[in-house]
């Protein structure tokens, strides 16, 4: 009988998984160089851990059942909550701020498409501890060093906004709860919609003229030089104040020399984003939003601990991947080797001695395991792509000599066997 994978899940063979290797590579490097520590967390959890703010798009997506002692548990479908959760169980005895970073595997159940897919790796970095716009620019800052490390160049664009701009929108209107968050969900969703959709789903849902037509002028806002008319859209103070904030950070990602762009159509999905939010957006072909995050100040007390403020953002790997591709900058799916030992003849101690002395000095060494003829290990070694093949055979050894051969050129040389062991 023969199986396949399910539906939206990937198998990876070696030459995939090296290149997928090198871009996780890249990204823990650049987590490092920015001040993060790497941390794991389950892949199963409770499932109340995302009922109590995730939203329930995100609840409705869950790998969820009943375990054998009765619990409801869930496959983690987000990081965020499991973050918060190990961070409240710590935080008296963790100096703040505390920036983490990890590489989890996560899983959601939903309809598998270009770029989502229902289990997949989602790099993800958070900042607990530091209120200031100065880590918001910090958090946005390691976005960009991220996908500028991998190669990208002009294919991204930043985002950002403030939910503080749709709150003092919506909070002018002439709504009530459950409309007012329709029309979050609206704004969300306006970059996929044109003007006539938007409008459309506003009126369904029963906002008048005036009001949908302040709705749209929201989503038209495009740019930091037109951050200002934001404030000819509302009076509520919480805007001002979300306003002034967008400003500072514009001014402190200067420093680091990054660009973003002002849109206040971003308010991200989650329910627990309280601040800056942002998302990364593909500018060269139809990947659209590609990533995201924002600020999160009031998850970690709802979670039960102390109030503390916290910033952070995740990047799902299949769009990373899409995005790479497209700009060419996706590392070579292949699997290479540095030496290859063929092993020609009674030789198997000396050989065996030869590959341990390479590996000892870091390098990736593969020797012949099936007693395959020499022309069988040379094709052998070639396919695998060693960069050189170390020949030990009884000739050679009776004058203390191995044979190295360069796999790219043909050349080949006769050297001292105490040159390749201890």
């Amino acid at each position: 009988m023969k199986f396949e994978s399910l539906k939206g899940f990937r198998d990876f063979y070696p030459d995939e998984q090296s290149a997928r290797r090198q871009v996780f590579d890249t990204v823990s490097d650049t987590a490092r160089a920015y001040g993060f520590d790497e941390v794991a967390a389950p892949s199963l959890e409770p499932l109340e851990l995302y009922e109590v703010k995730s939203g329930e798009e995100i609840v409705n997506e869950t790998y969820s059942f009943e375990d054998k002692g009765g619990r409801h548990v869930t496959m983690t479908p987000e990081l965020t909550p499991s973050l918060v959760r190990m961070y409240v169980a710590r935080e008296q005895e963790m100096s703040k701020p505390v920036r983490w970073f990890a590489l989890p595997k996560l899983w959601r159940y939903e309809q598998p498409q270009s770029g989502r897919l229902r289990e997949f790796y989602q790099p993800n970095f958070d900042i607990f501890g530091a209120d200031g716009v100065e880590a918001d620019a910090e958090i946005i800052a390691t976005a960009d060093a991220v996908l500028s490390n991998l190669g990208l160049e002009n294919e991204y664009e930043l985002r950002v906004s403030h939910r503080g701009v749709v709150h003092g929108v919506v909070g002018s209107l002439d709504v009530k709860d459950k409309q007012a968050t329709a029309v979050h969900r609206i704004v969300d969703k306006s970059e996929r919609l044109d003007e006539n959709e938007i409008r459309e789903r506003l009126e369904e849902i029963g906002l008048n003229d005036g009001d949908t037509e302040a709705v749209v002028s929201l989503t038209r806002i495009d740019g930091w030089n037109s951050v200002g008319d934001v404030l000819e859209l509302t009076d509520e103070e919480g805007t001002h104040e979300a306003v002034e904030r967008l400003g500072a950070l514009d001014a402190a990602l200067e420093e680091y020399g990054v660009e973003t762009v002002f849109d206040p159509s971003i308010v991200r999905g989650m329910d627990y984003y309280t601040g800056v939010v942002f998302e990364c957006f593909d500018t060269e072909g139809d990947l659209r939003a590609i990533f995201g995050g924002g600020r999160y100040d009031t998850l970690v007390k709802e979670f039960g601990g102390p109030s503390t403020p916290a910033v952070g953002f995740g990047i799902g790997d299949a769009t990373l991947e899409l995005l790479m591709k497209q700009a060419n900058v996706w590392p070579d799916e292949e699997t290479t080797v540095d030496y290859y030992v063929a092993v020609i003849g009674d030789v198997r101690p000396t050989a065996t001695r030869v590959a341990e002395y390479l590996r000892k000095e870091g390098n990736e060494v593969e020797i012949d395991v099936t007693g395959r003829g020499f022309s069988g290990q040379l094709e052998h070694a070639d396919s695998v792509g060693a960069a050189e093949t170390v020949i030990v055979g009884e000739r050679d050894l009776e004058k203390n000599e191995l044979t190295v051969k360069d796999m790219e050129t043909g050349e080949q040389e006769q050297v001292p066997l105490e040159e390749y062991v201890d």
